[in-house]
């Protein structure tokens, strides 16, 4: 929990949740983000159901220069009606969870079904809660390695027990699924070591089938079903399903900034003095040195990306990380360049540290799986 949000919420007589607890992500809505929004003086400061469309400079496009530090930021939003407000500054904490990437192994879509293919869902949907009828009983496909797959495909493992005829198959780009079993015992959450456990023991004891090495190039519709398959043709592997739940991470929106003037690593898309202590090329350890207002501000003076907006298509984002960054870049907005200079970040390690990986072969052809060896070769 945020201290500065502990602060507002206990002068409204707010119960903290014990410091041990790992919430659901409902829990953290109704017993913490939910007392913040309504309970305290942010009541009367944030706008719902309202989507940011725009961001620029008050009277300056993006290629005018001379005075366009010191206009204001306009922020266009639409909730019924398209309005707009004056800013001195601007923190962009809009998150990436409402882009994802696609299932392509090349980061494009997959060729053939619509990205909205009613039989495709992205991230983590409820397969054991409000959408369990649209699992059960089905063939349901994993794409991606991340904790989003491996939570999916752990709730799967609970309704397959629960719902006979259930069938999980697991479907991974890289070449062994040892990764996604995370530090166990050296994992410094111990809730998250204990989960990466418990799903090696789902992978170890034959509970879903396993195709690594899965770059998926076609997603097509085979009668009710789909047919998600490798290769330039479709016709290398292919595994047929009722059901596919992409999990292969997020990208950040950029579009409503076109106007402002950016500055992002090439690869990750974080700010680019960030990038080198987030990617996942050149670390995985969990390990991310203190950062803030410093590593974050943009050549835009006044705007900052925060959050997991903040880590651009880096998987590794932590709350705590999030806290501190926002703490670093009020105090600097704020004039305290002192307090913005004082990062004070320790982040739990995950037990699994690696340098950049070995290469994995292109996307080709294989006589595995279910290749078709007339097209393959």
């Amino acid at each position: 929990i945020d201290k500065a949000a502990e602060r507002l919420l206990k002068a409204t007589g707010w119960n903290a949740p014990p410091p041990g607890d790992y919430p659901t992500g409902e829990e953290l809505v109704e017993r913490y983000l939910e007392p913040l929004a309504t309970r305290t003086p942010l009541k009367g400061r944030i706008r719902t159901s309202s989507r940011v469309t725009a961001v620029a400079r008050a009277g300056f496009d993006k290629m005018k220069s001379d005075g366009r530090a010191s206009a204001p930021f306009t922020v266009r939003w639409q909730n019924g009606r398209l309005e707009q407000l004056e800013a001195d500054a601007v923190i962009d904490a809009t998150g990436t969870w409402l882009s994802p990437n696609p299932a392509g192994a090349d980061g494009l879509p997959a060729i053939g079904a619509a990205a909205d293919h009613p039989q495709i869902a992205y991230g983590m949907p409820d397969v054991v809660g409000r959408e369990r009828a649209r699992y059960a009983g089905k063939t349901v496909a994993v794409l991606g390695a991340g904790h989003s797959a491996v939570g999916t495909l752990i709730d799967l493992a609970r309704l397959k027990d629960e719902a006979p005829g259930t069938e999980i198959v697991w479907l991974l780009r890289g070449t062994t699924p040892e990764k996604a079993f995370g530090g166990g015992a050296n994992d410094k959450l111990a809730a998250r070591g204990a989960l990466g456990a418990a799903f090696a023991r789902l992978v170890g004891g034959g509970r879903m089938r396993v195709e690594a090495g899965f770059k998926v190039s076609h997603i097509i519709d085979d009668g009710a079903r789909l047919r998600v398959a490798t290769g330039a043709a479709a016709c290398c592997r292919a595994v047929t399903v009722d059901e596919l739940v992409v999990a292969t991470g997020f990208r950040p929106q950029l579009d409503f900034l076109r106007e402002l003037r950016i500055a992002l690593d090439p690869a990750v898309e974080s700010p680019p003095a960030l990038a080198p202590l987030i990617d996942p090329n050149i670390h995985s350890c969990g390990t991310v040195r203190p950062h803030g207002a410093a590593e974050l501000r943009q050549p835009e003076p006044g705007f900052y990306f925060a959050g997991i907006k903040s880590y651009g298509r880096a998987p590794t984002f932590l709350m705590l990380t999030g806290y501190e960054q926002v703490r670093s870049i009020v105090a600097g907005i704020a004039g305290d360049h002192e307090a913005a200079a004082k990062v004070e970040l320790v982040l739990p390690e995950t037990g699994v540290c690696s340098g950049p990986a070995a290469a994995e072969p292109a996307a080709g052809c294989k006589s595995t799986g279910d290749a078709a060896k007339g097209c393959c070769g």
